[in-house]
């Protein structure tokens, strides 16, 4: 029988309602009911499997190269605007929240926050859409996709694997955190990389995922969105003011200036932020209990088997998200700055691919190496096109481009 919710105040109640004995709900994963790793390992003897797996994330050579990849400002904009680390810290910081709040393994949500960008090219979506331009004729490009071959073969850390080998729950988050990712049959994006595990595990793709994997989701939208907001209006791309044409923040806005008469804007923008990330919160949070008490999962199972997004925004607050990314790519995204750096740094991911493509003898040793060991089932020329999207997503913002001028400027070298 389902739990009801009478009021909103009995809200706390209902969560308690799923307590067990370890002070986690019933639906919440638990380390040691992991589905285990693709290759076996012995179990730490002073960290939990999903402790284990934060920590070879934030280890990875990938999670640092994260501090100079772009979030929206390349690297050489600002010392203090987001970067795709600093965005990957915040999500987790909302996720582990989230987790608290709803009873969750607050290290598997941390997991899957921290590596949700992993796969993440130079110069963010513009280059992701520059490379995957690219890769068109050659089996396509994905970032999340690309995040899971991050941590399943190109982290070359470990003398037994490939990868990270991560327990299955935190590649699981990785793939399936906005939801499932094969509907009645249709193909999916996760294509290139997940035929390649498809004969080492099955990520149940028709399925949800876990409550952690869809609390790191939600905080995701909930981070950007924030600090979107914040380095948009620190870089004066628009005002305070220019916020009426989003009337719920907007609210905010006007509430924050009665509350503080007379202190300065940029102490006013920074509550802003603050108000509007508590606000999403408090809403996953009710729309979450009001799901929770509706399916009344026992297990973590009964959260994939759910048919739904359990950890959701309400109604009114998916409007309302809408109103705000459409202000943030009209006003943010698309403005006459920013489209300008779109338009040089496409220039630099789509220059340096076809320079790899036509000559290999560019790229480094280990690569080069790659190159030759084509696998079964893929012609050389695919997986050529492969290993050079690899090498291109993994550079920095800075990289990318040093490595540009290099190729491309024949003054680069001469003092």
């Amino acid at each position: 029988m389902a739990i009801t919710v009478k009021h909103m105040d009995d809200t706390e109640d209902v969560l308690r309602g799923f307590l067990q004995d370890d002070g986690r709900a019933a639906y919440a994963s638990r380390p040691s009911e992991s589905r285990g790793r693709i290759f076996e390992e012995p179990p730490s003897k002073t960290r939990s499997d999903f402790q284990r797996d934060r920590d070879r994330v934030i280890h990875s050579r990938a999670f640092r190269r994260l501090k100079h990849k772009t979030q929206v400002f390349v690297y050489h904009e600002g010392d203090h605007y987001r970067t795709r680390l600093s965005h990957s810290i915040e999500v987790a910081q909302v996720a582990r929240s989230l987790a608290r709040i709803l009873y969750a393994d607050e290290d598997l949500a941390e997991v899957c926050a921290l590596a949700h960008d992993l796969g993440h090219t130079p110069f963010a979506h513009v280059g992701e859409d520059a490379l995957k331009e690219c890769m068109l004729p050659y089996g396509g490009f994905d970032h999340n996709d690309q995040t899971l071959r991050v941590v399943t073969y190109l982290e070359q850390r470990y003398p037994r694997f490939d990868g990270l080998n991560l327990t299955w729950e935190s590649i699981e988050g990785l793939v399936k955190h906005n939801g499932p990712v094969v509907k009645k049959g249709k193909k999916t994006e996760f294509q290139f990389t997940l035929n390649r595990l498809k004969d080492q595990t099955d990520m149940m793709l028709d399925s949800h995922a876990s409550i952690e994997a869809q609390i790191a989701g939600i905080s995701d939208d909930i981070a950007y969105n924030s600090h979107d907001i914040d380095d948009g209006l620190s870089a004066g791309y628009f005002t305070l003011d220019d916020l009426k044409e989003v009337p719920f923040l907007y609210d905010i806005v006007e509430r924050t200036r009665a509350e503080f008469p007379g202190v300065e804007e940029s102490r006013i923008r920074s509550q802003v932020v603050r108000e509007l990330m508590g606000y999403m919160i408090a809403d996953v949070r009710r729309e979450t209990e009001k799901n929770l008490a509706e399916i009344n999962p026992q297990s973590p199972d009964d959260v994939r088997r759910a048919g739904k997004q359990i950890v959701a925004f309400s109604e009114d607050m998916e409007k309302h998200d809408e109103v705000l990314r459409r202000f943030l790519w009209d006003r943010f995204y698309l403005h006459k700055h920013v489209a300008r750096l779109r338009f040089k740094v496409y220039k630099v991911v789509q220059g340096l691919f076809a320079a790899f493509m036509d000559y290999d003898r560019a790229l480094p040793k280990d690569w080069r190496k790659s190159i030759e060991n084509v696998p079964k089932g893929i012609s050389p020329t695919d997986w050529r096109a492969r290993v050079v999207a690899d090498y291109i997503a993994n550079m920095t913002d800075r990289y990318a481009i040093l490595t540009h001028r290099e190729l491309f400027d024949p003054y680069a070298d001469i003092q």
